[in-house]
């Protein structure tokens, strides 16, 4: 069997380092750093892969039943109390903006300040994030310890920030196969200084591009990286040709802290995607206890791919899910909360996952008439030990006594319990001696009225 990708942690978190301090948000110069950070980061990584390429829709452009929104680009803010210390300043941490603040110049008492300040009294010494993508207002955020320190007098505060025209950009590298057929890896890019929830994602779909780029694929790897809920609804209102194509859609996001995997199914629960997930859980590629979720209208960006007019199959891969833990959406999400470690085992586990639908297909046995004789071809001699002998051997009759063109090989994997790795490694092995065909579409077996199969001992059609 091939031997399992590695991914190296230490590259995973620096990149997440590098990404960290820049102020991303729906549009603006955050997203455009990010953006090219990731397409030099890509060309180190992978040389000769095509570029990460920026796309952009202009302000007030009709994406279904949405519009692009104004640009955002915020340069200076913060609060200047009677003692003269400047605080909550955007310089400092991004998270102490509001994002969509609007621009602001004035004087006046903390009573009157208090209504545009926001803290977590629970968790006193994190910033919450907070936004306003949609209504005009302006807002700080710093720690409740902070706030509540605050001496009483005159305030005055400062934002220096354009909200106007522009554009909503996302960046998207496609990395061709021998087939037209796609997977969609998703990863949104508008949380500014959020590890887990935000730089995680886009580390471990990077890292998988890059990956990916250095073989040979049956299918397409669309990598696209974009602002969350308008981004996916711009990119799906300006690609309707390209996502017809899309087969499988994966959606990544907060999958480098210690929890354990979670995976969320697709819209119909029963996509070839949540089949592999459920099958990877069961077989031990996800660790200690991963889980299976249901879908719900609510969460990341496949909503929207599972959305009835568009009915892409998209599952979401974490590992805390997204309100979970109490650093979420907090300043607590930092660089220290997520690990090498972690993101390394979330690479391999997405890396395992699009290896098995890239080498997934159905099969036809060509000896079907009972089982064909596997010593003679030295199939019962693979190499390993007398386990392993046996596990394979099981394997191969499995495949063999399943592959009537109707069965994929993770059908199968499914039902025989057996790694999806071992099923592939024996199908080869099977294909080389001549026993199996690879079916282009599944079939249904069909039978004569005797009940003897309509194929010959050769895979050849019976008149």
């Amino acid at each position: 069997m091939t031997a399992p990708v590695r991914f190296d942690g230490g590259t995973l978190h620096a990149l997440c380092t590098r990404l960290y301090p820049l102020p991303r948000s729906l549009t603006g110069p955050g997203v455009d750093a990010t953006l090219e950070l990731l397409r030099e980061h890509l060309a180190e990584r992978a040389p000769g892969a095509p570029a990460l390429e920026r796309h952009a829709l202009s302000s007030g452009t009709q994406i279904f039943d949405w519009r692009v929104p104004e640009q955002w680009t915020p340069r200076s803010a913060w609060i200047r109390g009677p003692d003269g210390i400047k605080r909550a300043d955007f310089a400092a941490h991004s998270l102490h903006l509001v994002g969509y603040s609007e621009p602001v110049h004035a004087r006046m008492s903390l009573e009157a300040l208090q209504p545009h300040l926001h803290s977590l009294p629970d968790r006193p010494d994190w910033i919450p994030y907070r936004t306003s993508y949609y209504q005009r207002t302006w807002g700080f955020c710093l720690t409740d310890r902070e706030r509540r320190s605050l001496p009483p007098g005159e305030y005055e505060v400062f934002i220096d920030a354009d909200l106007g025209p522009g554009e909503l950009a996302w960046g998207e590298i496609l990395l061709p196969g021998e087939t037209d057929s796609e997977i969609l890896l998703w990863a949104h890019l508008c949380h500014p200084s959020l590890a887990n929830d935000n730089l995680s994602g886009l580390s471990v779909a990077t890292a998988v591009a890059a990956q990916w780029a250095g073989s040979r694929h049956r299918h397409t790897l669309r990598v696209v990286f974009a602002p969350a809920t308008v981004g996916a609804i711009a990119w799906l209102a300006s690609n309707g040709r390209a996502r017809t194509n899309i087969a499988h859609a994966l959606v990544l996001s907060n999958l480098g802290d210690a929890g354990g995997f979670h995976y969320k199914r697709s819209r119909d629960g029963d996509a070839e995607l949540d089949r592999l997930f459920e099958h990877l859980f069961a077989s031990g590629a996800g660790g200690e206890a991963p889980a299976l979720e249901p879908f719900t209208p609510y969460g990341y960006d496949e909503r929207q791919f599972n959305s009835p007019g568009i009915r892409i199959p998209a599952g979401c891969l974490t590992r805390t899910p997204h309100g979970r833990y109490p650093q979420y959406h907090t300043s607590g999400d930092d660089l220290s909360f997520i690990s090498p470690g972690a993101l390394a085992d979330a690479c391999e586990l997405v890396w395992h996952a699009l290896s098995a639908l890239d080498g997934n297909r159905h099969y036809v046995n060509l000896a079907p008439f009972g089982e064909p004789q596997l010593g003679r071809r030295g199939l019962y001699d693979s190499l390993g030990g007398e386990n392993e002998r046996r596990e394979n051997q099981l394997a191969m009759l499995w495949v063999l006594n399943q592959s009537d063109g109707s069965h994929s090989l993770l059908d199968i994997a499914r039902r025989a319990e057996v790694p999806f790795e071992r099923m592939r490694a024996v199908a080869d092995s099977l294909l080389d001696a001549g026993l199996l065909q690879e079916e282009s579409a599944p079939r249904r077996p069909t039978t004569t009225s005797s009940g003897a199969p309509t194929t010959g001992c050769d895979g050849s059609e019976v008149s």
